[in-house]
């Protein structure tokens, strides 16, 4: 079973085909990707309504690269996947309608998937793939969330941020240290050459006793201490972005093992473009060797939004039997959706 994966939630038009017919694991057969970055770069954050004109303009174009990499044609798909929500909502509307439009004139089903499931089971598409059941620490843009997850649609919410989430405590410090945007990537490319100890910055709900996240707070301490260096914050720039990626990091790490802990599972799924930071990877490599714990993330090209994350989650639902694609092109998008409200029953 062929399903083409449409992903057009935020700033990145994602397109991808996977092939969910053989045993085991889909396979990815083909998955392009175009960034906004550098339209959004002049703004200093994403437009919605430029995001959403260009994802107009590039999702078809993207969808025949991707047949042209699989060796495959249009009648050959056999289920239109595409990201319903959590998004922006002009940003879904074009994925989606783009996804029922292929699919009616196709005469094949379609399925709305949502976005932060796409990212859940994204590692399933790597060369060392999970199995159930796991703790999985989401850290996708606005979202930081730690859940319990059983199987194919069902997530139990263990925790999740109360303010900012990790990503944009990256990204809003780092446009505090005129680094620009995305700011999270270039934050932590600054902090290799800085001195991690240099501030004594807070790590939010470090010690609550609960797994929720807080990183408003250490935003608001990041820009107090730029303020405090003045005429220094240049030379001392390194520094303060080392010190505020060994806070995320920090508390990333505690709540998660805090987590497996709680659960008793052994092993975790680190998803979302925060799982590709260098310093999180290693430090959750080296904590969770020593406890048993086995660690798996998506292959780095495939952390941030992809179409090959909703095509593979819309097969791994189809073969799970929790949900059923339709062919009532009538579609809606929902711009706030909790995973948790995501139901395994068929």
């Amino acid at each position: 079973m062929l399903v083409l994966g449409i992903e057009s939630s935020c700033d990145e038009t994602g397109v991808a085909l996977v092939d969910a017919g053989g045993p085991g694991v889909p396979k990815l057969l083909g998955h392009a990707l175009h960034s906004q970055v550098r339209m959004h770069e002049a703004y200093g954050g994403v437009v919605p309504e430029l995001a959403s004109r260009d994802h107009i303009r590039r999702v078809l174009p993207l969808t025949h690269e991707v047949l042209r990499q699989a060796g495959r044609s249009l009648p050959e798909i056999e289920t239109v996947a595409y990201t319903r929500g959590p998004g922006l909502a002009g940003a879904l509307l074009v994925g989606a309608g783009v996804a029922c439009a292929l699919g009616a004139s196709l005469g094949k089903p379609v399925l709305g998937v949502h976005h932060l499931e796409g990212h859940l089971l994204s590692p399933f598409l790597g060369a060392d793939p999970p199995q159930f059941p796991f703790v999985a620490l989401l850290v996708s843009g606005g979202h930081t969330q730690l859940m319990r997850v059983e199987g194919v649609g069902d997530y139990e919410l263990l925790g999740e941020t109360i303010d900012d989430a990790a990503g944009e405590a990256f990204d809003k410090s780092a446009k505090l240290m005129g680094l620009g945007y995305p700011g999270g990537p270039a934050l932590s490319k600054l902090a290799q050459q800085g001195d991690a100890k240099a501030f004594a910055l807070p790590r939010p709900l470090l010690h609550s006793g609960d797994l929720d996240f807080s990183f408003a707070g250490l935003k608001t301490a990041v820009l107090t201490q730029a303020r405090k260096l003045g005429d220094q914050l240049e030379p001392r720039k390194a520094d303060l972005a080392a010190s505020t990626e060994a806070a995320i990091v920090e508390v990333l790490l505690k709540k998660s093992l805090a987590a497996l802990k709680q659960t008793g599972l052994k092993r975790l799924v680190v998803a979302g473009g925060v799982g590709a930071n260098q310093l999180l990877r290693e430090q959750l490599n080296a904590a969770c060797a020593k406890r048993g714990v086995r660690v798996h993330y998506p292959e780095l090209d495939l952390c941030t939004d992809n179409g090959a994350m909703i095509a593979m989650a819309a097969a791994m639902r189809l073969a799970a039997g929790v949900q059923e694609a339709n062919r009532d092109y009538a579609f809606d998008v929902k711009p706030r959706w909790p995973l948790d409200e995501l139901s395994a029953a068929p």
